[in-house]
């Protein structure tokens, strides 16, 4: 990395704003003396114990404030360097200017996602499960949370621990073979190698379904809602946010562009999005937002298409997805009982509606957590799974004078994949680009 991981850095470690708590995290070999000159307590601060303090305001431009010290020895962690986290209230003077006190005393600003990189440096964790962290940071809904959860404790680790544990023993022996090809050793059957690389297969089979699955989780669904002007579509979806974030007027076409929120569909994170309604108009503006509603409508997931039920009935079948009929709170001038009748204004029929977008989304396909969620993961997966394809071809092509040579090559490009899921292979442009994302303080 561009930067000393032996420096001792910096930051607040809780999200920018005002709060009760706010924490200034610091790590690295300095932390402890560092801490030692910002606070009055005298003394050494127990390990892993709470000690109430007070902020030494000649060493913090001033600024006094009473803190919770806690002094976190290394290896034992979270970044496996000495580690010591500053509770004061939650004013940004205050933390601030903790900060700006540590930085004078030697420490340095930490750079995004630093303190996790080196964790993932320290070997305290894996780049998976540091790629967990920032998942469960970002978590919009309940099944995320646990997704990225069960990653962090390492469920994704021993599984593909277990994967290149098999593939590490199979290639060891193919070695062997082929470093004593003159005295006859053979240390892999040759009729069991592909059998043995199948087993790999289902493996890595199951691991790429599941991260169809994992994919939806983690990156989430988009629904967006379609129809003519007026008919309640912004109604509609200020009702589904449960924020009024879609102008609503009497005028038709007042929305012009895509509103998008992220709203939690049981449990399943889902971008919906309100769209210009759908109309003929030589209004060059409107034209464009017509064409986006319909670039976005063919890309989604699902479509709800809405439809006024107290006027006469025009459906855009152009669309496959729900028929929501909206104002259900007046009188209707038609009935379909394929339609779902909601109300923005009594809130009648939003559960239903809900459930059936739940249903017609197939949420109960992912009720159980996927063990990869992440699309370099998968694609690393993949990678792998191609090279071991390759490797089974080769081991059956070549029957009892198999060439080892080009199978042991195939495993071997399988088993750098996977090392890159884990980081032990990963170069380090890939490292900067995923810690990159990480907020300040973590």
């Amino acid at each position: 990395m561009p930067f000393s991981t032996q420096d001792t850095i910096a930051a607040v470690a809780t999200p920018p704003g005002r709060g009760g708590i706010g924490v200034v995290r610091l790590s690295g070999p300095g932390a402890l003396a560092i801490a030692g000159r910002l606070i009055t307590h005298h003394g050494a601060l127990e390990p892993r114990h709470a000690t109430l303090t007070k902020i030494a305001g000649h060493n913090c431009g001033g600024v006094v404030d009473h803190v919770v010290a806690i002094y976190f020895p290394g290896p034992a962690s979270y970044t496996g360097d000495d580690v010591v986290e500053l509770s004061a209230h939650g004013s940004p003077v205050i933390l601030n200017s903790i900060v700006a006190s540590a930085a004078a005393q030697g420490a340095r600003l930490a750079e995004p996602g630093e303190f996790t990189l080196r964790a993932f440096l320290n070997r305290r964790i894996d780049l998976m499960q540091a790629e967990a962290v920032g998942d469960l940071i970002d978590a919009a809904t309940p099944l995320q949370a646990r997704a990225a959860f069960d990653q962090l404790d390492g469920t994704l680790t021993r599984t593909i621990g277990e994967i290149d544990a098999a593939l590490f023993d199979l290639i060891a022996r193919l070695e062997a073979s082929v470093d004593f090809p003159d005295e006859g050793y053979h240390f892999v059957d040759p009729d069991s190698l592909a059998e043995q690389i199948d087993a790999l297969l289902a493996r890595t089979d199951q691991l790429l379904a599941d991260g169809q699955r994992g994919r939806l989780i983690r990156e989430g669904l988009r629904v967006v809602i379609v129809g003519a002007p007026n008919v309640g579509k912004s109604s509609l979806f200020n009702a589904l946010v449960g924020a009024p974030r879609a102008i609503v007027t009497d005028v038709p076409g007042t929305t012009r562009d895509l509103v998008t929120e992220v709203v939690d569909i049981a449990g399943l994170r889902v971008t919906l999005a309100d769209t210009a309604g759908l109309h003929d108009t030589d209004d060059p503006v409107e034209v464009l937002g017509v064409e986006r509603s319909r670039q976005s409508a063919a890309v989604a997931d699902l479509v709800l298409t809405v439809v006024d039920q107290s006027a006469t009935r025009h459906v855009n079948t152009d669309y496959k997805g729900l028929i929501v009929a909206s104002k259900a709170d007046l009188s209707p001038a038609w009935e379909d009982p394929s339609a779902i009748a909601v109300s923005a204004v009594t809130g009648a029929g939003l559960e239903q509606l809900r459930q059936r977008i739940a249903a017609a989304l197939d949420v109960d396909l992912l009720r159980d957590r996927p063990a990869i969620t992440n699309v370099r993961h998968i694609a690393l997966v993949g990678r792998a799974h191609t090279a071991l394809l390759r490797a089974r071809s080769a081991a059956l092509d070549g029957g009892r004078s198999m060439p080892e040579e080009f199978v042991l090559a195939d495993l071997l490009e399988a088993r750098c994949a996977f090392e890159e899921i884990t980081g032990r292979r990963t170069p380090e442009d890939v490292l900067e680009h995923i810690f990159a994302r990480f907020c300040i303080g973590k």
